[in-house]
């Protein structure tokens, strides 16, 4: 058993002599002592001394001792020391009443008090645990409760996630075949008032498109899958077509729509077009809608930090409205716009900044915004690229393309696995303009069965989601055959979510094209996957 303490101090017991009931038997056997000793002084004096009487006198003293100390521990130090190990008991958290004698003294209610004050510390000692106990019931139930609304929130992005494929699905098929037809028929000769009509019809279509792309970037982002790729472009090309697809709305609203390029940026920079190509489209689309006269202009420019690192600078300034000052910080929120009104004058939902603000963080930039009322705006950009060491590699791939199926009069021939019929003409007659040769399959098994009976293709170009056998399965039974383990095989599909593109490699595919696919994009894409069929 552990010796008491009090703090770090131990609590030492009293000795023999040192304890109250011995102090106060010698106090009063000397007292007694002291009157004897005058008696017997007295005797002395007075010359009547009786040794008899002496030594009966000493045995008085020697039995009142006895009897006090006696009476003393039982009447005051017992009860005190059942104090000290009911306080020592209390200290080490039992809590239990003490015996207290009916003394009917200080003692006697000094008992009672610390019984008192045992009881009212078991009562609240009992409240506490019942306190506890139901604290950690309660801490049962929302811990049951939070992980219910975490799997109920688990399951409703599950199901947004579902709803969200399933919409863009459904929305990108039709949209295909809507701007695939409106390309295929603005090639031909066209009163000026049919072309202007189904050009109307283009840009809305490419709206829509826009719209369903913001959409699904910003799923991506928020779920954290937003990913970048590392591919050498040519950045002068990039903001030349940025700058084309927005002429038309510049040259309506009679605005000047200019890029100014430093001599010090690279031709070819390493990166990600794609997203670059949607930074650049966003801000100056921007620009362009809200400037109603004047200029929108790109700057662009850099330096090398490091061999092979480049930070490249954008501006774009305008000579719009303005923003004012105390909605600067809220302008690269989601869903927000400058002014309310704005939404019912210019439209848009908002989202292009905040989907613009994500993309060059993933960039490892930083973009700024420096606006007054009634003296435009200017957003900076400054992003980290790679320098591209190739920069004579354009003129290297044109040479090389001299060298495609189709280019020399021998066609390329190519399987396209689709099931949708406009989808089957739109792409088929994008091909068959450039003068590939095309085979059409409605589902995987008729593509497996084509590709057994007809001679070898130089590419497959296979749609996802499809009856009899999806183009997943499909892909997945062709690479099991090793004649055709050299065979190119591009997703074109209008499954455009998160992963899509990874479950399409990794059942064997080489490339991925999301639908609707633009013209340019499908016979480039096709061209880049002919020409590594051929080196």
């Amino acid at each position: 058993m552990a010796e008491p303490s009090i703090g770090d101090r131990p609590l030492v017991r009293p000795g023999p002599l040192r304890s109250l009931a011995s102090k106060f038997s010698l106090f009063t056997s000397a007292l007694v002592f002291w009157v004897i000793a005058t008696i017997l002084a007295y005797d002395l004096r007075q010359g009547t001394f009786n040794a008899r009487k002496g030594i009966l006198l000493f045995a008085i003293v020697l039995l009142v001792g006895a009897a006090i100390s006696r009476f003393t521990i039982r009447l005051l130090a017992r009860p005190l020391s059942q104090l000290q190990a009911g306080i020592l008991s209390a200290r080490n958290g039992l809590l239990e009443p003490i015996q207290v004698g009916k003394t009917g003294d200080e003692v006697e209610v000094l008992g009672e008090s610390f019984n008192a004050m045992i009881a009212t510390l078991a009562a609240s000692q009992k409240a506490l645990l019942e306190q506890q106990g139901l604290l950690e019931k309660r801490v049962r139930d929302r811990t049951g409760q939070l992980e219910e609304a975490t799997r109920a929130a688990h399951a409703a992005s599950r199901a947004k996630s579902e709803f969200i494929a399933n919409v863009s699905h459904e929305l990108r098929t039709p949209a295909n075949g809507v701007i695939g037809m409106l390309d295929l028929v603005l090639d031909r000769e066209l009163s000026p008032e049919v072309a202007e009509q189904l050009q109307t019809a283009q840009r809305c279509a490419h709206c829509l498109l826009s719209l369903l792309n913001d959409i699904l970037d910003l799923s991506k982002i928020e779920a954290g899958k937003m990913t970048l790729e590392k591919l050498p472009f040519d950045l002068r090309v990039l903001l030349a077509d940025c700058i084309q697809a927005h002429l038309p709305k510049a040259a309506e609203n009679s605005v000047a729509l200019r890029v100014e390029v430093s001599s010090a940026v690279p031709r070819m920079i390493s990166g990600d077009p794609l997203r670059m190509r949607q930074i650049v489209a966003n801000l100056v689309g921007n620009a362009v809608k809200f400037t109603e006269r004047g200029a929108v202009t790109v700057h662009v420019g850099g330096e090398f930090t490091n061999p092979g690192e480049f930070t490249l600078r954008i501006a774009v300034q305008d000579s719009g409205a303005g923003i004012p000052a105390d909605k600067l910080l809220s302008i690269f929120d989601k869903f927000a716009q400058a002014d309310r009104s704005v939404s019912r004058r210019f439209g848009g939902t908002g989202l292009g900044l905040a989907i613009t603000r994500s993309l060059v963080e993933l960039h490892g930039g930083d973009i700024r915004v420096q606006s007054e009322l009634g003296r435009g705006s200017v957003f900076r950009v400054t992003l980290k690229c790679e320098a591209d060491a190739g920069a004579g590699q354009s003129a290297t791939v044109l040479e090389r393309f001299a060298s495609l199926p189709g280019a020399s009069g021998n066609a390329a021939r190519i399987l396209v696995v689709e099931d949708n019929q406009v989808n089957q003409k739109v792409v088929t007659a994008v091909l068959r303009k450039r003068g590939f040769s095309i085979e059409m399959a409605n589902d995987g098994q008729e593509a497996l069965n084509k590709l057994n009976d007809s001679p070898a293709f130089d590419l497959v170009l296979m749609d996802v989601q499809m009856p009899v056998l999806d183009g997943l399965e499909t892909t997945r039974l062709i690479r099991k055959e090793p004649r055709w383990k050299e065979l190119r095989i591009i997703a074109m599909t209008a499954h455009a979510m998160n992963g899509d593109k990874e479950r399409c490699l990794e059942a064997g595919m080489n490339g991925y094209i999301s639908k609707p696919v633009h013209a340019s994009l499908l016979l480039s894409t096709v061209d880049e996957f002919l020409l590594q069929k051929t080196t």
